[in-house]
């Protein structure tokens, strides 16, 4: 958009229509696919007594004022995730939703503080369900843009193509010659294969810290060109809410799509043991209280809920950014209809 102008400035507005447009047709094309196989859309409350308990993640608080003034405090969603599995739980089989979400200190040309999360789920289904899921909505998200790839900063991934399939410990060893699975359980050596590649290493960056670093700098580049890549089978500590392989518990069942080097999308073979995943939001929210000085609750509905919801497969795609590659849009704001404020009242 052009700095100074307002983004419903007549000749800001009229650059973007055509990417609002596409918007449109992508969205629509993406309720026919799950209609088509049997989804239910639905609609989850944006106002949460948790937003999720993921370290890395801010978001946005608010209080609950009751009918005699009593106060309690909420939470704008960082995904609808929580609420999507107690309607599994609840008996749903195949669920979808665009939901919109909030995350704070996020903002750049793939990043925004309000934006939409496309999220479904298939129960009793495994996980490679869902990635074919994903391979055929990016292709229909190119059809209907009128797109022959995705592409986005001179990079293209073509759709249509058979997708690079690779683990996250060949995507190490290929694109940093890193052999991470034999540092999983060992902080020091991944710190030093930091420092081979020559990135700073902090005093108090922990396992996770390191390997994110080598993931965004080294890995993340270098996927879906040419042809989307899911990125599949990361370490243990990284699993957050997906189960372990039963055939190798280093690592879970999570996967991640890219094109063009862009994240597109996170899904997991659902993990559904409420012992273990309180274990790790616990662990998560130390972490957050010890680096940030700030923490959120755990959601105990949603750790009830699972104890009783079925084995399950599901997945977060931004849609913002699915729309962005295939209209060929450069900055999120581009294909959405009324972005949020820059800054709000002082």
């Amino acid at each position: 958009m052009v700095e100074g102008s307002p983004w419903w400035a007549p000749h800001v507005y009229a650059d973007r229509r055509e990417f609002l447009k596409a918007r449109g047709r992508i969205g629509r094309a993406c309720r026919r696919f799950f209609e088509k196989n049997g989804f239910e859309e639905v609609e989850t409350a944006c106002l949460q007594t948790s937003p999720g308990n993921e370290a890395h993640l801010s978001a946005f608080a608010t209080d609950l004022t009751g009918p005699e003034g009593e106060s309690s405090r909420l939470y704008l969603h960082t995904s609808p995730e929580f609420a999507c599995k107690k309607l599994l739980a609840a008996g749903e089989i195949r669920i979808f939703t665009f939901a919109r979400a909030f995350r704070n200190r996020e903002r750049s040309a793939l990043h925004h503080p309000e934006f939409t999360m496309l999220e479904w789920y298939r129960a009793r289904e495994p996980y490679a369900a869902i990635m074919a899921d994903c391979l055929a909505l990016a292709r229909l998200a190119a059809k209907a843009a009128g797109a022959g790839a995705l592409t986005w900063r001179g990079a293209m991934a073509d759709p249509f193509a058979p997708p690079e399939i690779v683990t996250v410990a060949e995507a190490f060893a290929v694109h940093a010659g890193v052999d991470l699975m034999a540092a999983l359980d060992d902080r020091n050596a991944l710190a030093r294969a930091c420092e081979t590649l020559g990135m700073r290493v902090a005093a108090d960056d922990d396992w996770s810290d390191l390997f994110s670093k080598i993931l965004s700098s080294r890995i993340e580049p270098q996927l879906g060109r040419g042809r989307l890549t899911f990125l599949t089978e990361y370490p243990a500590r990284e699993a957050a809410l997906a189960r372990l392989k039963l055939d190798d518990p280093r690592v879970s069942e999570r996967f991640e799509l890219y094109a063009c080097g862009v994240e597109l999308a996170n899904g997991f073979g659902e993990l559904v043991d409420a012992v273990e995943q309180r274990r790790r939001f616990t662990e998560a929210m130390r972490l957050k209280q010890n680096r940030w000085g700030d923490s959120y609750p755990l959601d105990e509905d949603f750790l009830a809920a699972l104890e009783i919801m079925p084995e399950a497969s599901g997945v977060a795609l931004g849609f913002d950014r699915l729309v962005m590659l295939a209209a060929g849009a450069e900055r999120i704001e581009q294909v959405l209809w009324t972005p949020v404020a820059t800054r709000g009242a002082a």
